[in-house]
């Protein structure tokens, strides 16, 4: 898979580490759809992780990244939407397994729990890392309850 777009939001515990890792992106020539937040104002995270699940689901984006302080809030909104397989990744061989095996297309990191190099050595692995398909698409193929 040639990653042309992620798309990328947080809440504000979410906030330090999300320009870090569009900077990262951006270096390796990938666009970067930014929803926010920008600042430690406190907001509600499910804001601004529904936009990045809608652009992964209709495909504006390949990819999309979301923060928060433990990580679960992201993941658990972002779950809800119907083609998303959000992922909460703290190590850099989590993000690559979530991807490889479970072909999960939105990458949830835990702000208050990691530090931003493993937040970026996690971002790294996911977006090098692809769906080895397999036996692991007929497992994928079960998660959706529709």
């Amino acid at each position: 898979m040639i990653i042309k777009t992620i798309a990328i939001g947080c809440d504000h515990a979410g906030f330090p580490y999300k320009q870090q890792i569009i900077d990262l992106l951006e270096q390796k020539g990938i666009q970067v759809v930014n929803y926010g937040t920008d600042s430690l104002d406190s907001v509600d995270y499910p804001d601004f992780v529904h936009p990045v699940a809608n652009d992964v689901e209709s495909q504006k984006a390949d990819l999309g990244i979301v923060l928060c302080g433990s990580g679960n809030g992201v993941a658990m909104t972002a779950n809800k939407h119907q083609d998303i397989r959000a992922a909460l990744c703290w190590q850099k061989d989590l993000a690559a397994l979530a991807r490889q095996h479970n072909n999960a297309n939105v990458l949830a990191l835990p702000v208050r729990f990691i530090s931003e190099e493993v937040a970026l050595d996690c971002v790294n692995a996911f977006i090098e890392s692809e769906f080895e398909g397999g036996r692991h698409a007929r497992r994928v193929g079960k998660i959706s309850c529709a």
